[in-house]
Order: C-alpha cells, then structure tokens, then sequence
C-alpha cells in the first residue's frame, strides 16, 4: 500500500533498506536536477564531511548510503539515493535527502516528487510513500524533500519541503558541512598582448689584451780579435761590394802563387820562368840549437 503524504506527515517504515527516488519531467528551460544525502548524528548535524553524499561524492565510506546513476523513464528523470539503514552505525540518527536544481530555480521544475521504495522489492513494485515536493517561493535552488529518521527500534519518514536558496552549498553548511570553494583562477590576459620577455642581463664584451711590441734586438756583439790567431778574417758585409783582401805575405822558401786572375778577352804575357831551385839550398836551422862537446 503507497501512502500519499503532505508536507510534514510521516510513515513508519517496514523495509530496513529503502531506495528514496526524485522524479521530474524534463523539457525546454527545466533545469537539471540532482539527489544528495546527508548522515545526521545528535543535534542534526554531521559527524564529518564524509557524511555528505552528492555527485562529487556519490558513496559514503560504509557503502550503506550511495548515489545511483540517473535514468530516463516513461514518467520522467530519475535520481535515486539508496540507504541501508538497518545496518547503519548507531551514532545515525537521520538520513536527509535532498534535491538541488543545476541553472535555475524549483520554480521551472515541473511534478518534482520523491518515492520510498522498498530496495529487496522486485522492479516495478508499488512506492511505500510518495511526497509531491513543491517550491513555496519558487526561488529556491535546494530543497530538503523528505528525511528517514530512527524511532525505537525501526525507522520513518517524513515528508519535508524546506527550501534554501543559496544552493546546495547553503544547504550542505547548514548541516556543518565544510565547503571550499577554491581559490579564484587568474584572468587570462588578452591573446594580442605580448608578453614581456624577461631581461638578459648584458653579456660581457671581450677584448684580448694588447700584445706589447717585441723588444729590440740587440746588436750583435763583435768578437775581440783573437791574439792566438795566425790570420784574422774580415767578416763580409752582406749585400754591399765587398774590399780586396790584401795579398797574403809570401812564405818564403816555397813556389808561390801566379799574380792575380787575367783580364779575360786580351792577350796576357806569358809569367816569367820561375828560376831552378838551387841543390845544395839547405834550411837555416830552426828552434833552439844544442851543440855536441
């Protein structure tokens, strides 16, 4: 049997894990929309951010709460939070489920309903409770649609339809929730502005050091005439015409040389006959002498 509820009326609940469906029909400017959960401990709020289930978080850390993906039905969109709640920890108290709106306001979202199913029910099986979730303002952009909560030993549910519209974000810090938004981006400077380069520091020029001129050669040195030497030679001076020597002295006792070197192209004399050596010539004697007694 479906109990057909109105905003804040209950139902106990005989199933221990239900699936909580929100329905809508889709069309032109009908924003999207998206179920989320909330695990609430004592005092209605949560233990941690952990006990928050949406779309960024689609399963809690027990996997007794968790989000499941969306359908598209003959009656309409569907999104759907399925909870165990007979296995939940103690320390739950209530499971709130909510809806947000992706665009727009409630207002453009037409037969927004949420339907308690039994989970070990075959597909197809009749709803437990059904709450036709309808916006008071039409500004809202949250709206906490119903909540199972613990009584005694089982659970119930209750039809809500409180909205908020800050968002989903209001919704989940109102519940203790913390949410960080994230630091704004920088804004892309224009593509047609050049970006500055950075500025090279100036490279160092290099010059080699001046090669200082060679120093002078100094003049070669003349040698002494050397007082041992028997003849002393006259070094030439290079490239210039060069003096006679003098005619080296006759040694004497010996043939000597034939006068200087003929004129060529004229008749020369004929030398002089040189005189026949004298036989009984004999060399004076040289060195000291020693006289025999």
């Amino acid at each position: 049997m479906t109990h057909a509820m109105v905003k804040g009326s209950n139902v106990p609940l005989d199933a221990m894990a239900v699936r909580a469906v929100l329905r809508w029909t889709p069309g032109a400017g009908v924003p999207d929309v998206d179920a989320s959960a909330l695990l609430l401990g004592a005092g209605g709020r949560v233990r941690s951010d952990e006990d928050f289930v949406f779309y960024n978080q689609p399963r809690h850390p027990s996997g007794l709460v968790r989000r499941l993906p969306k359908r598209s039905l003959p009656e309409g969109l569907t999104d759907t939070i399925e909870a165990d709640l007979g296995a939940l920890d103690p320390s739950v108290d209530q499971v709130v489920i909510a809806a947000s709106s992706d665009g727009a306001a409630f207002e453009h979202v037409r037969d927004l309903r949420i339907l308690i199913h039994d989970a070990a029910a075959a597909a197809g099986s009749e709803p437990l409770a059904v709450f036709d979730v309808r916006a008071e303002t039409g500004e809202e952009t949250a709206i906490i649609c119903g909540e199972l909560y613990r009584r005694g030993d089982g659970w119930k549910f209750r039809a809500v339809g409180q909205g908020y519209p800050t968002g989903l974000i209001g919704l989940a810090t109102a519940f203790g929730i913390s949410v960080d938004e994230g630091e704004s981006e920088p804004e892309p400077q224009p593509a047609s502005q050049p970006q500055p380069h950075p500025r090279q520091p100036p490279q160092p020029q290099y010059r080699p050091d001046p090669v200082p001129p060679a120093p002078p050669f100094p003049p070669a040195p003349v040698p002494a005439p050397d007082s041992q030497a028997t003849v002393l030679h006259q070094q030439p001076s290079y490239g210039y015409p060069q003096t006679a020597a003098p005619a080296p002295q006759p040694a004497y006792g010996y043939p000597q040389p034939s006068s200087a070197q003929p004129a060529y192209g004229y008749p020369q004399p004929a030398p002089a006959a040189a005189p026949a050596p004298d036989p009984n010539f004999t060399l004076p004697p040289q060195g000291p002498q020693f006289i025999r007694p």
